[in-house]
């Protein structure tokens, strides 16, 4: 069986996402093909592919847009094959921000009118070395408002692994 990851990143910590999943698939069993929609300029063959996993961050309330247009133009191969959509997001982290997270996700689905067997949510990071002013003042005073943490005091993870494993081999046991 092989399984397309396919995902999006803006500062990396999806690309980590998109690794580890890709480790996780293959220590499980299953052939892979990993791709960065945001590299990817042409049609993507499914003939060979029996599950999909795609992953995307959340910035300014939005998946990047060559995700969303990837997922979009390949929406009706996806269908007929089982899927999960994590959404990455600092919002995710936090019981506080659970409700936004769901949302972005949910206007991902609605954007590109896929219809997903399963999705999930994972926390993503605090990485204040590739933010401008504008950037860190948004992650300090909304996204991480209410909250204990200074995107100041350098790069912080918040994805907990053991979860995001326990997530995809799940789906890929089903």
């Amino acid at each position: 069986m092989t399984v397309l990851i396919a995902y999006g990143t803006v500062e990396g910590q999806t690309a980590k996402i998109a690794r580890f999943i890709n480790d996780v698939t293959r220590e499980a069993g299953y052939e892979t093909r990993l791709i960065n929609t945001g590299d990817q300029t042409r049609h993507v063959s499914l003939a060979d592919v029996d599950r999909i996993i795609l992953a995307a961050p959340v910035h300014e309330r939005r998946h990047p847009k060559e995700f969303e247009a990837f997922v979009e133009s390949q929406k009706d191969a996806f269908e007929t094959r089982k899927s999960l959509v994590l959404s990455v997001s600092l919002k995710a982290a936090f019981a506080k921000g659970q409700e936004d997270a769901w949302d972005y996700l949910t206007e991902l689905l609605m954007r590109t009118h896929f219809d997903p067997d399963e999705t999930a949510l994972v926390a993503g990071a605090v990485r204040p070395d590739s933010y401008g002013y504008f950037e860190e003042e948004i992650v300090q005073h909304v996204v991480l408002k209410d909250q204990k943490i200074d995107p100041r005091d350098g790069a912080r993870e918040f994805t907990d692994w053991d979860a995001l494993k326990a997530t995809v081999v799940a789906f890929l046991n089903k």
